[in-house]
């Protein structure tokens, strides 16, 4: 049997949310794994550069990424599944590749230069409220009160750090003074969101071969080329760096493909609802990893913001669970009455 067939059965057999954890772990520990191995490749300059600089982790990772999803998925790759791609499915993975997979990822990792990984996790849960909104928008995902009440106390704790907790530069925006770290990360989140839905949507359609492998090309070399244009061509002089591409294997096989394989799985079958709760237990899991990989531990604010953002948890945990109830009603309705009420629900 092909590999591509094989790794697609054993996606299926797994429940999404699982799935949906494992990420949730991976890319929790990945700020602050990042951060620690460019201090380690400080301690290995090359000629007064670093060779695991932000850019470079950035760009060898997705080589080293796009090397092992070929092997996975090269059989999706065929004429006839090409062939059945529609002008607009190509459209559509080239605006989702440029956002998710160059400017976002840049995002982040330029203000992992500016602020803290606290600031950085708990400011990026406005990804998940952004996603229930877009879902319930675009996809007529159902919510229920408990969900929403939970993204409004979470963007409240989201509001709090962005304003009290900045540390680093600052920049003024509509009077108000907030750090530029914080300001990239609230626009990575926001890119975040919108790359999640349109994402969720193109799976239904397009093989998860593609879509990752395609994505991964396409924010490679965009951001290559945005990087040269900005920094000049010399700023990835030490890119073939043997002691780089050691540690870029490792961490494009833990970090980049089982992160992104086990999101990308879960995010296929998952709900709305799910999508929101194993986002919203992200900050929790990375803070925890700042302070155990970084030695970071959280300010007064970052303390109010989390708390605000644990109760948003809570909440969402119980409309998940309200919404489970929900779905098994459904099951044991006849078949008309089942259509009937999903039909209500979109229509609201």
């Amino acid at each position: 049997m092909k590999v591509a067939n094989k790794v697609h059965l054993i996606l299926m057999r797994v429940p999404a949310p699982m799935y949906l954890g494992i990420a949730v772990l991976i890319f929790a520990t990945s700020n602050s794994v990042t951060k620690k191995i460019v201090e380690i490749g400080q301690n290995h300059a090359i000629d007064g550069r670093n060779p695991i600089s932000l850019c470079n982790v950035l760009f060898v990772g997705n080589i080293c990424a796009l090397g092992l999803m070929t092997l996975i998925f090269h059989q999706d790759w065929q004429p006839q599944t090409l062939k059945a791609l529609t002008r607009k499915d190509w459209i559509s993975l080239t605006i989702t590749g440029i956002l998710s997979g160059a400017i976002a990822p840049a995002l982040i990792f330029q203000a992992l230069g500016q602020t803290n990984i606290t600031n950085i996790v708990l400011i990026g849960r406005i990804e998940p409220i952004l996603t229930l909104v877009l879902g319930v928008w675009l996809l007529g995902s159902r919510v229920n009160s408990w969900s929403i009440a939970g993204s409004l106390i979470s963007l409240a704790g989201v509001i709090v750090t962005a304003f009290l907790g900045t540390s680093g530069p600052m920049m003024t925006m509509a009077g108000f003074q907030i750090g530029t770290g914080e300001f990239f990360v609230a626009i990575a989140a926001i890119i975040g969101s919108i790359a999640t839905v349109v994402g969720k949507l193109q799976l239904q359609s397009i093989p998860l071969g593609i879509f990752t492998i395609y994505r991964n090309i396409l924010g490679t070399v965009i951001f290559f080329l945005l990087a040269n244009l900005l920094y000049g061509p010399n700023h990835f002089a030490e890119v073939l760096s043997p002691f780089l591409w050691q540690w870029m294997i490792v961490y494009a096989a833990v970090i980049v493909v089982m992160g992104q394989l086990c999101w990308l799985a879960g995010l296929k079958n998952a709900t709305s609802t799910e999508l929101n709760l194993a986002s919203l237990l992200n900050p929790i899991a990375a803070i925890i990893m700042g302070y155990l990989v970084l030695g970071e531990a959280p300010t007064l604010a970052q303390y109010v913001g989390g708390s605000l953002l644990f109760v948003g948890i809570i909440l969402g945990f119980v409309g998940n669970l309200y919404e489970a109830q929900i779905n098994r009603e459904l099951v044991n309705l006849n078949p008309r009455d089942a259509m009937e009420t999903a039909i209500g629900f979109r229509g609201v």
